[in-house]
């Protein structure tokens, strides 16, 4: 089998490593902004099993945050965050939601709406994150990443449930 050829990039072309970086800067400014708005969803739930959802999955965020730092200091970085207008705006929606619906019967599932869309954001970045890590041959990296990834599939499902199981009826 003949050995596959390499071909160095020029120093301005950025390759995979590069996107690689830009996603866990992204990711990282994402879950720290996260964070600081799930306060805000946990004091208008009202459906007590929802309420205790979101803050056990602030908890799991405050350790995603973590498991970020430890992957950029694997790659020898600084943990850095880089704005990321997709998360700001999921997350300008979701405000917005709580604004219209925070006093109705419907503000539960506005919260589960809100709370799906970021979830589906960080299971797209994580995915892609898992993969070109292990792309890169940074195993470690990519085991940290696929540990978060399953927390947010894990979350996803049980806001589904949730809603799926009462929460829309309640609101219907």
């Amino acid at each position: 089998m003949a050995a596959k050829e390499t071909t160095a990039k020029p120093a301005t072309e950025k390759g995979l490593d590069s996107l690689f970086e830009h996603g866990l800067k992204d990711i990282y400014y994402a879950e720290k902004k996260i964070y600081r708005s799930l306060p805000k969803m946990i004091k208008a739930a009202k459906d007590p099993e929802l309420k205790l959802a979101l803050e056990k999955h602030r908890e799991e965020t405050s350790g995603q945050i973590e498991i970020l730092e430890s992957v950029f200091e694997m790659l020898g970085k600084r943990a850095k965050p880089e704005k990321c207008d997709a998360i700001d705006g999921i997350l300008d929606e979701s405000n917005s939601l709580l604004e219209d619906f925070g006093n109705t019967e419907t503000s539960d599932a506005a919260i589960v709406f809100s709370a799906q869309a970021v979830e589906h954001y960080e299971i797209t970045r994580y995915g892609s994150l898992v993969a070109f890590a292990k792309a890169l041959g940074l195993n470690d990296a990519a085991a940290a990443l696929k540990q978060v990834l399953d927390q947010e599939y894990a979350t996803d499902k049980l806001l589904s449930s949730m809603a799926e199981s009462g929460i829309n009826r309640a609101a219907a």
